[in-house]
């Protein structure tokens, strides 16, 4: 198969979807492997060093996505790139569509096949390529809400750990999944007064049992979530509900109630956010002020740094790539059906329930598709 990697072009997006191990590994089973020249330098990965590994350099985007069969991307494709989708190719990456509505149409009206990382899934629920860009997002959360907390960048003027004979910041994490689970351990590491609110009490458990009371578990509600943020000075937003809109749990006029200069980082903006105010900024102009506190809600804070997000994404993504390519996608979704889960769009029809529903349009049936009789894609 000819599997294609373009350059990122997102807004200080750095990661590349293969590292140089991955090329090999293709290769290694018989694939041709492109990639648009100069893809991996925001991840320290030169031209020569995948050329060694076996991948044709090509010079530009168009030629990249025309050559493909299996186009691999990390982050969800931007207009300027709608015009490459076409029905013979499957497109494997993040999309986020149940908050991208010109994206799901577009990859509709196009016929293309286009499976999303972040909805693989598990037997036991957990999204095993959403997980390491969750660990990634996490921690960072935690580094830049403390940096953002610093009087130049418009927060309290707070030092997270604080000195002694202070008070350490507050520090609220709504959401006790992967991407919470990191950002509490950076904050705990760091110093702070951590919270952690979740509805599955069994996850609070967990944490409870493995910060031996360093931090507090709080089974997460209306009333508990505004009395939790009433005295923070940093909230971290990790919500996830699998391929769907996050929930909005924290309103305006929560936010007005906040200490004057609090911080606000929703690393569950890719799906819309869990602020009510919540909306995409980029890195070149992360913040926005809310009733006087800040807000951060960068769609792609794993891009911050790409070089240990490169690997740590390619290691987990690898082998489906493999699969599909080895297979065809409808062979590799018949030997597993975590990532047949995967399946967006095919063919102008949506297959994510979620996606249909987050947009009112037709929700096509998985099964039904996979007992369809047809060659190998």
């Amino acid at each position: 198969m000819r599997v294609a990697i373009p350059r990122e072009v997102k807004n200080n997006e750095f990661r590349v979807a293969i590292t140089p191990a991955g090329v090999h590994e293709l290769t290694v089973h018989g694939h041709d492997v492109y990639l648009e020249t100069g893809a991996g330098e925001g991840s320290s990965i030169s031209d020569e060093a995948y050329a060694a590994a076996g991948a044709t350099i090509l010079p530009d985007a168009r030629s990249t996505w025309e050559r493909a069969e299996l186009l691999l991307k990390v982050k969800e494709p931007i207009p300027s790139e709608f015009g490459y989708f076409r029905s013979d190719l499957v497109l494997f990456t993040f999309l986020h569509l149940a908050a991208e509505r010109d994206l799901t149409q577009a990859l509709v009206n196009s016929g293309i096949t286009a499976i999303a990382y972040e909805t693989v899934q598990l037997p036991n629920r957990s999204l095993p390529l959403l997980a390491p860009m969750s660990e990634v997002a996490g921690r960072l959360a935690t580094i830049v809400g403390a940096n953002t907390m610093l009087k130049p960048n418009g927060g309290p003027g707070l030092l997270v750990p604080g000195v002694p004979g202070t008070s350490p910041a507050r520090v609220t994490v709504l959401g006790g999944g992967v991407a919470g689970t990191n950002a509490a351990s950076v904050a705990v590491g760091l110093g702070a007064d951590v919270t952690v609110l979740d509805t599955n009490i069994a996850r609070l458990r967990e944490l409870d049992a493995l910060y031996a009371g360093r931090i507090k578990t709080i089974a997460s509600n209306a009333f508990e979530i505004e009395h939790s943020l009433l005295g923070a000075d940093l909230v971290i937003g990790s919500v996830l509900v699998a391929g769907a809109q996050t929930p909005k749990l924290v309103s305006n006029a929560l936010v007005a109630k906040m200490k004057p200069g609090s911080v606000l980082v929703d690393i569950s903006v890719d799906q819309g956010g869990c602020f009510e105010d919540s909306h995409p900024t980029t890195h070149a102009d992360p913040t926005f002020v809310v009733h006087g506190s800040v807000f951060y809600c960068v769609g792609n804070m794993p891009g911050a740094v790409p070089h240990t997000s490169t690997y740590a994404l390619t290691n987990a993504t690898l082998p489906y790539a493999r699969a599909i390519a080895n297979a065809g996608w409808r062979d590799a979704f018949a030997a597993d059906p975590a990532l047949a889960l995967g399946l967006n769009v095919h063919a102008g029809g949506i297959f994510s329930e979620p996606v249909a529903n987050a947009h009112g349009l037709p929700h096509q049936d998985l099964s039904t598709l996979m007992s369809v009789s047809g060659t190998r894609a």
